[in-house]
């Protein structure tokens, strides 16, 4: 596979913020469509949307659940899954209850992502959970929900929102996002079949390659443009200095 083409397929082209309009949903996904991105990761209300704008490509359309605190019930998660894979999207990231894993009522946990998985699964869509990992004090926490993610069904096991800030001692509130230790641990504590996806802090074609050699299959961006032109001027000589000047972090991760 072309190398450029190979990173694209990695890139959930993330359309999350919360300021984001119409126009600038669909305006991101012409980008996502230009650049044979694995997929969007759009608002939920926008998914049908996403579906008529990506005709023509084979950018798989993705929402999220529960996001991005990860508290609604547990019915309310399946309820969301279900009609997030009837208006057409095929890939679920959902949110677990933080505050559960964190006084460790494993069963609640993992009842709840199988399921998010059952219903998922059943619209042939995959299920991608999101620790938070921002929140998780403790290594001991990050390792529990790989095991209870493999056992539950789920297809990905992911860092972050990109929105689980944490605030300081001087009110400051800030996030590490996908650190290269979490990425480790996460691979190390999850069968194969069971991928990893990186979100937050993902931002140049260097991060990109870093997080593809441990072992990451997707990265949840919104600095697409950025790392693949930069990509196609590295690898292929190609440059498009106007493009990768006006691109990079716009709104998210």
């Amino acid at each position: 596979m072309d190398r450029v083409k190979e990173l694209a397929k990695m890139i959930d082209h993330s359309l999350l913020h919360p300021t984001m309009t119409d126009d600038e949903l669909k305006e991101e996904c012409m980008v996502a469509k230009k650049y044979d991105t694995a997929s969007v990761c759009i608002k939920p209300y926008a998914i049908k949307d996403a579906v008529e704008w990506l005709k023509g490509s084979d950018v798989l359309v993705g929402t999220v659940i529960g996001f991005p605190h990860g508290n609604s019930a547990t019915e309310i998660k399946v309820e969301e899954t279900k009609k997030a894979c009837e208006d057409g999207a095929v890939e679920i990231d959902m949110v677990v209850n933080i505050g559960k894993v964190l006084q460790e009522e494993w069963e609640y946990v993992e009842n709840e992502i199988r399921a998010v998985a059952e219903e998922t699964h059943s619209h042939d869509a995959i299920l991608k959970v999101i620790f938070e990992n921002d929140f998780l004090t403790d290594d001991k926490y990050k390792i529990k929900l790989c095991e209870v993610c493999a056992s539950a069904g789920a297809d990905f096991v992911k860092t972050s929102t990109g929105y689980g800030f944490v605030k300081g001692e001087d009110g400051k509130y800030s996030y590490q996002g996908a650190t290269e230790h979490d990425l480790k641990l996460m691979r190390k504590h999850s069968p194969e079949n069971v991928q990893v996806k990186a979100a937050g802090g993902v931002r140049t074609l260097d991060d990109l390659l870093r997080v593809k050699d441990l072992g990451v299959t997707r990265v949840g961006a919104t600095a697409t443009i950025k790392m693949l032109e930069e990509a196609k001027k590295r690898f292929y000589g190609e440059d498009d200095e106007s493009i990768i000047q006006e691109s990079g972090d716009k709104k998210g991760y």
